[in-house]
């Protein structure tokens, strides 16, 4: 369990802060996809870029008079193959990424907005009731999840 959490001691039952622990690891690995998905879209930029690059210095270039010529000679050469291959399969990847990222992000939300509709269940006595601003600031504070609001 996180430390912050297990500080919380008096202000929260076992089940909250499983429940607070819960909802900071789908946080971890919504960010985690998101970040994997900001990588698959520089990679596939950057290689729809290169293979741009490629062809027009290599075929456009080179061959510009004619289609029928142009499109020869990128068949013709088996990296514009390659090129091509690779763009698609990263464009496919990045929007892989995309779903599971997604997916993580309403799992992550849908367990934040449980917690703000439940508070008053999870803070039941009158002392947890008041000092549940605390628990909501640090989590606010140290991991960046909003507890006060569902939106």
């Amino acid at each position: 369990m996180e430390n912050p959490i297990k500080m919380l001691d008096h202000r929260t039952d076992n089940a909250t802060r499983q429940m607070l622990e819960n909802v900071v690891k789908r946080k971890k690995k919504f960010e985690k996809a998101k970040s994997r998905h900001h990588m698959a879209i520089f990679a596939t930029l950057g290689m729809a870029a290169a293979f741009l690059a490629y062809l027009y210095a290599t075929v456009v270039h080179d061959y510009s008079y004619s289609f029928y010529a142009m499109f020869s000679a990128f068949v013709r050469k088996n990296a514009s193959l390659y090129f091509l291959v690779g763009t698609v399969s990263l464009y496919g990847m990045m929007i892989l990424l995309k779903e599971q990222r997604d997916k993580k992000e309403k799992e992550y939300h849908d367990l934040r907005c449980e917690i703000v509709d439940r508070s008053k269940d999870l803070w039941k006595k009158e002392d947890e009731w008041k000092s549940r601003h605390l628990v909501f600031e640090m989590m606010k504070k140290e991991y960046d999840i909003n507890l006060y609001h569902e939106k």
